[in-house]
Formats: structure tokens, C-alpha cells, sequence
């Protein structure tokens, strides 16, 4: 039997969801500056983003780029404080139902998971494949972002030319 996702949009932008989610969004943050500037305002910026969503005029605005060092260089694309607030309200809602289609090992972004439990898994299947670390086994480590326009558009147009 399928799942039937009981969630309507209005429930989604409601001013009480994205109070809620402007409370989860917030710890941590509060001395952010962008937070700060976000919350100086509090309830005039969640009325005015209801408001936008309401009437179907909001617009997810661009990201502001900026380089850490963790511990390699990485380049981050940080959303505005109201667009990362669209984003929580959403998650708050959809998250119950889509966790229950995904597969016990998805542990990115889920409640009561993260890079710990992943590496325990991962230590478990290790065990299992090296027979108690008495065979030699390999991993693969990568990264597939974009893997399918550096792969297979070549030989599509190859192929269709």
C-alpha cells in the first residue's frame, strides 16, 4: 500500500510552521549576524514570507560564496536566513513522510543519524566483508557530482552523431 502524503501546502506556510521552524533554525545561530538582522525584525520578516507564499510571489533569492578551511580548502553556497527558513519549514513538514521510504542505511540529514552511526555502519559491513579483518578488502571512495554530464553526454552525442 502506498503512503499518501496528507500535508497541504497551507500547512506548510502557515505562520505556526514557520515559527516552529525559525526556532529549530535558530539554535546555534543566534549570534550570526545574518540571523541577528533576520530576528531584529522577527515577526514582521515571518508575516511578509507568509505573505509571499501565500500569494505565490516569493522568489529563492542567490547564495553568498565564501571559503573554509575544514580541514581542507572548501568553497561554500550559503542561502539567505529566509530562504534557509522556507527550507526548515518545508523539511518540518515532508521529513515524517519521506523517511519512511527511504532504506535503513540513508543516514545524511535524518533524525537520530549522522556521520557516527554511518561509520559504525560502515565498520559492521567492513567486518562482514573482510571475514573479522582476515581478508583483504577494498573501498571505493568518490564523488559522482556530475558524473553522468562528464560520462554519458560524450558518448550520447557519439552515438547520436
Amino acid at each position: 500500500m502506498k503512503n499518501k502524503l496528507l500535508i497541504s501546502y497551507d500547512d506548510i506556510i502557515s505562520t505556526n510552521n514557520l515559527l516552529l521552524a525559525w526556532q529549530e533554525f535558530s539554535k546555534g545561530k543566534k549570534s550570526k549576524l545574518d540571523a541577528l538582522e533576520f530576528s531584529f525584525n522577527l515577526f514582521d520578516n515571518i508575516l511578509q514570507l507568509h505573505e509571499d507564499l501565500a500569494n505565490q510571489s516569493y522568489e529563492h533569492g542567490g547564495y553568498h560564496d565564501f571559503y573554509i578551511i575544514d580541514p581542507k580548502l572548501r568553497h561554500i553556497h550559503k542561502a539567505s536566513v529566509r530562504d534557509r527558513l522556507v527550507h526548515h519549514a518545508v523539511y518540518r513538514q515532508l521529513y515524517s513522510f519521506f523517511a519512511k521510504t527511504f532504506t535503513a542505511d540513508s543516514y545524511s540529514c535524518q533524525i537520530n543519524k549522522g556521520t557516527h552511526r554511518a561509520m559504525e555502519r560502515f565498520k559492521y559491513f567492513a567486518r562482514i566483508a573482510s571475514k573479522n579483518h582476515f581478508k583483504t578488502s577494498w573501498v571505493l571512495k568518490c564523488d559522482i557530482r556530475k558524473f553522468l554530464s562528464k560520462l554519458f553526454v560524450p558518448a550520447l552525442i557519439f552515438l547520436a552523431g
